[in-house]
């Protein structure tokens, strides 16, 4: 537990998505004090040395021996993040991974075993949990507002031309990314569990537009052991611009539905019964100019009241595990063209 001081993070990869994390740790500086950056491009290590007048280190095994650490962050590729949790881990370094937490099962797996065993917590961001329309959304189901849901439906149509791709080596590849699903969209796979419950089985088609290994859209059908159908609709290859990050319930006694680009606007509120806080729907909406939403400062401030023994972890490393078991199925289901039930035989 720590007491009385900062908490000291690393921030491990410089690249797209670590911008929200640097953005956190400095909003949250009565927290968090930011004492390393580890990036293995020498250009863009400089830059965010000089940027956040910190040391920077091209090895993280150079950066974990030389520093006394808290906490990493890993922004690097998902095929890595297994092998640099597990080597923070043996240090005895805590660790927060971006998502998703690794492109194989077995990898994942083996963050939580090296966790475990060094008695060090491991963190998987699912920052959308913290968007204001789904904690109101996750809410009315925590309290069966809804009654039985019957029907579930999640899109996600967004565009990302091949020059996205095209920026780094890993990008768009099966060992190092994943594709849409597992990279893209992997925060609405998150919702299947994470606010209708344990899935029973799935079914998966998959397709390839863009010039690289993995798939940029698919659609699942989906039944979840509590009765609900539902379906999932992803695709990268929308023109011009993103369109849709949504999610519809429709259950016994209610239907909503949350869309904008990014889950950010509650477009249809309706139950059976009436609750004070249904005021509040107007008030949750809100602009975006990015689908990543605006839920790294609190996740962050989890992590730390968590190191601080204030609080139980939002998403730890077996709460990460559950969205990468489902990613898992949809691919093996599109792989083998036939219906895959859960919990996965491994």
């Amino acid at each position: 537990m720590i007491e009385n001081r900062k908490i000291r993070i690393a921030v491990v990869g410089c690249g797209r998505i670590s911008k929200n994390h640097f953005g956190s740790i400095l909003k949250l500086s009565d927290e968090y004090e930011l004492v390393a950056v580890c990036d293995t491009d020498p250009q863009i290590l400089e830059q965010h040395k000089l940027e956040y007048s910190v040391p920077g280190y091209l090895s993280l095994s150079e950066m974990l021996a030389s520093e006394k650490l808290d906490l990493v962050t890993l922004c690097t590729p998902s095929g890595i993040h297994s092998e640099q949790a597990i080597l923070a881990a043996n240090y005895g370094v805590n660790v927060i991974s971006e998502k998703p937490m690794a492109t194989k099962f077995a990898d994942g797996l083996a963050m939580i075993e090296a966790c475990d065993k060094a008695n060090v917590k491991l963190f998987i961001v699912k920052q959308n949990r913290r968007n204001s329309t789904l904690q109101l959304l996750k809410r009315a189901i925590s309290e069966q507002r809804f009654g039985q849901i019957y029907m579930v439906q999640v899109n996600v149509f967004w565009t990302r031309p091949q020059e996205y791709y095209d920026r780094a080596k890993w990008s768009g590849t099966w060992d190092m990314d994943g594709g849409a699903f597992m990279n893209q969209a992997t925060h609405y796979v998150d919702l299947l569990h994470w606010l209708v419950g344990p899935v029973e089985r799935i079914q998966a088609m998959t397709t390839t537009h863009r010039n690289i290994e993995v798939e940029d859209t698919g659609v699942v059908n989906i039944k979840w052991r509590n009765g609900a159908l539902g379906s999932m609709s992803v695709t990268m290859c929308t023109y011009p611009k993103n369109l849709e990050g949504s999610i519809t319930i429709l259950g016994e006694k209610g239907t909503v539905k949350i869309g904008g680009v990014a889950v950010n606007d509650i477009q249809e509120w309706n139950f059976e019964d009436v609750k004070p806080y249904d005021r509040e729907i107007s008030a949750a909406n809100y602009e975006t100019t990015s689908v990543y939403g605006f839920g790294h400062p609190p996740y962050f401030q989890n992590v730390a009241d968590v190191l601080r023994g204030k609080a139980e972890p939002e998403t730890d490393g077996r709460e990460g595990l559950k969205s990468l078991e489902l990613l898992i199925a949809i691919y093996r289901s599109a792989r083998d063209q036939k219906e895959i039930g859960l919990p996965l035989n491994l």
